[in-house]
């Protein structure tokens, strides 16, 4: 018998000559027999060996063999490890309690050589028939592992397989009605019978994807007159919808149309079984963007956890797919109205500047002609009005986007805030001949918020109905108390907005279908002004039509608050022109390389009482710095050679230079561009046009010895 396969005996004794003894009697067993002289030291030997049989004396000394086998019985690893006790005694009582401690047999001594050795031979057998059941078991076990792993490798590989191929199906297009069909064949036959795909929002022009097994299924699908699956799926759907969790149906809850049913008798084929059915929700991007319904119709068939996993991933990656062709859709929309958009600016840009430029002719030939004259600067001044109107509006839509504008809050009366809207609006209505009529309340009304801006939401609601109507039509401004807020309605006998189109008629760039005829629709940025500045103001605006020119109506409400005392009462607004009302005029150097605007400016500055000296490059205003002594100093950035960066950091490098006020003037107006005038050293940064009321209340602002501002 080899080393390996003898099998372990203990001996626990604590007299030698015994422990020779037994093994002398053990040894044609051919067995491993470890002898040790007491319970301590079996109880070690018991830690780190296995033993078919133990051999305990129970006479020992420090832990009889009673203690010993008290103590084998409460280990894990040794708590079936049969025992037989050798012993001189043959006391009844001794007997009783080795038994009780799990003894399998009691030899006394002197010991019978071939006793001994016929009963260590049967648990010897015992334990290695024993050894033999546990290795086959344990083969058993590793065999149907190893079942269980290739099975479960094969039907990773599958999945896996599946689910690059719905991938790749699902790449191949960024069309969003292709992906929505591709998606709806992707389960089938795989994981479903019928499959249904249906988005948020599904009606009759963006209807459900349907796709089938095969052309019977189809074929009863959409003949059977009366299907309990189809208003079953319907519910559950919009359950799925509102909760984002796959929901698994029974049979129970699917009903059946058995083939003698309602559809049998007309010819219609019945309704087709279905025994197991799944919905499960679309999700991308934390959103919810529809569902995937999925149905067996084989007898017997059920959705097991690994199909609802595999179906839940593609799902997945469905919805993902589905959300990537829709931002592209988005995308080329945008694509499409900015087109559009570009299109637009460029038509409201040349209408203006070829009005201009034919004023401009006119004065050239009808200079003797005080009329011709009158008529020329009448045209001049609504054009640059109008195009002044047209890059505001692109500044405003460009900073609210960006979260950059600012409201200079304070308490507005409504009614004068009105008369300003309706005052700039009245010049397009009586050249269009419209019908205008204002209704305001009797009494005060007070908003908070920035006057300017909220003359622009009204003057916009009004400017947009005057545009947008044709010739001799009418509109009503009425405002009226509804609680807390005040509603101020816009309504026009207008062009009217289509169904289509409401909804997003306050979006960037949103305008309805352009015609030769219509040729005022402005650049679509108008209602998004409105809207952003209703809310950041706490209130909100809405849009109604019956459509196509039926007119249209807008209601903007926002919240009204009751001034407090006299110092919340609206404060009067600063001339728009006029000489400088503290009668101090300040010593000007204006920097600007474009003469004819220098010009310009130098000219409506002089005429308000201020002493302006012109430049036209970088070393000529750090020359006038010297000679001239300015207060204020207005620089354009964009000089040639040098900078107004680079003149306004040489100047700060002057001693005394920190008492100048310097104003940066530029077209540029993101937010980098500001930082970036303020590191070189300029107190201001102001975005052209510059309006010269704005320039007038910065230069009153100002005092002789003006720092930063």
């Amino acid at each position: 018998m080899k080393a390996d396969d003898r099998i372990n005996i203990l001996v626990v004794d604590d007299v030698p000559e015994k422990l020779i003894a037994i093994e002398a009697i053990l040894e044609d067993l051919g067995q491993n027999i470890v002898s040790v002289g007491s319970g301590r030291e079996a109880l070690r030997r018991l830690l780190y060996q296995d033993f078919a049989l133990i051999l305990l004396d129970v006479n020992m000394p420090e832990m009889d063999g009673f203690e010993t086998a008290a103590m084998i019985r409460q280990r894990k690893k040794s708590e079936h490890t049969p025992i037989i006790f050798i012993t001189g005694f043959s006391d009844e009582t001794h007997v009783s309690r080795g038994y009780s401690l799990g003894a399998v047999d009691y030899i006394l001594t002197p010991v019978v050589p071939e006793v001994l050795r016929a009963k260590v031979a049967v648990f010897v057998d015992l334990y290695r028939k024993t050894e033999l059941v546990k290795r086959q078991a344990e083969q058993q076990v590793a065999i149907a592992h190893e079942q269980a792993a290739r099975a479960a490798a094969e039907a990773a590989t599958k999945r896996s397989a599946f689910l690059a191929d719905a991938s790749t199906i699902l790449a191949t297009s960024l069309d969003y009605d292709a992906t929505l069909a591709h998606s709806a064949r992707l389960p089938i036959p795989s994981l479903a019978d019928i499959s249904v795909l249906r988005m948020a929002g599904a009606n009759r022009t963006n209807p459900a994807q349907v796709a089938c097994a095969d052309d019977q299924i189809e074929a009863a699908l959409h003949s059977a007159s009366a299907c309990p699956f189809g208003s079953v799926l319907d519910a559950c759907s919009r359950h799925v919808m509102q909760t984002g969790k796959t929901e698994r149906l029974a049979p129970s809850f699917l009903g059946e149309s058995p083939a003698g049913g309602p559809d049998a008798g007309n010819g219609a084929a019945p309704a087709p079984r279905i025994a197991a059915a799944l919905v499960l929700p679309l999700i991308a991007r934390g959103k919810v963007l529809g569902t995937l319904s999925l149905a067996r119709t084989r007898e017997g068939s059920v959705y097991a956890p690994l199909d609802v996993s595999l179906a839940e991933d593609l799902a997945g990656r469905i919805a993902i797919a589905i959300d990537n062709a829709n931002l592209f859709r988005e995308v080329q929309e945008g694509d499409r109205r900015k087109d559009e958009f570009l299109a637009t600016l460029s038509h409201e840009l040349r209408n203006p500047i070829a009005a201009i430029s034919n004023a401009l002719q006119c004065l050239e030939v009808g200079a003797d002609s005080q009329a011709l004259v009158d008529e020329a600067r009448s045209i001049l001044k609504r054009q640059v009005q109008h195009v002044i109107r047209l890059v505001d509006d692109l500044l405003d839509v460009s900073r609210i986007t960006r979260g950059k504008i600012r409201l200079r809050a304070e308490t507005v009366e409504l009614k004068s805030m009105i008369d300003r809207a309706v005052s700039g609006v009245r010049p397009l209505v009586a050249a269009r001949g419209h019908d205008l009529s204002v209704s305001l309340p009797e009494t005060a009304v007070y908003l908070k918020g920035d006057p300017t801006r909220l003359e622009q939401v009204v003057g916009n609601l009004l400017h947009n109905a005057a545009k947008y109507t044709d010739p001799g039509g009418r509109i009503e401004m009425a405002a009226e108390l509804e609680g807390e807020q005040v509603a101020i309605r816009v309504k026009d006998t207008g062009a009217g907005i289509s169904a289509d189109l409401l909804p997003k008629i306050f979006d960037l760039f949103a305008q309805g279908d352009r015609t030769l005829d219509h040729s005022q629709g402005g650049l679509g940025i108008g209602l998004t002004l409105v809207r952003n500045l209703v809310t950041l103001h706490g209130g909100e605006v809405s849009a109604a039509s019956r459509g196509p020119g039926q007119g249209s109506e807008f209601v903007v409400r926002l919240p009204v608050v009751v001034p407090v005392d006299k110092e919340d009462a609206p404060a009067d607004s600063a001339p728009a022109n006029g000489a400088a009302t503290n009668g101090h005029g300040r010593r000007v150097v204006l920097v600007d390389d474009n003469v004819d605007l220098g010009t310009m400016t130098a000219v409506l500055l002089r005429s308000l009482g201020h002493d302006v000296h012109l430049c036209h490059d970088g070393p000529a205003a750090l020359r006038a710095v010297d000679a001239v002594q300015p207060e204020v100093m207005l620089i354009d950035i964009g000089l040639p050679g040098m900078s107004g960066h680079e003149v306004a950091r040489a100047i700060r490098q002057r001693p005394g230079s920190d008492e100048l006020l310097l104003v940066a003037m530029t077209g540029y107006g993101q937010a980098e561009d500001r930082r970036r005038s303020l590191d070189a050293g300029f107190d201001v940064h102001l975005v052209k046009p510059v309006g010269l009321r704005a320039l007038e209340e910065l230069l009153r602002a100002s005092q002789p010895a003006a720092g930063a501002t």
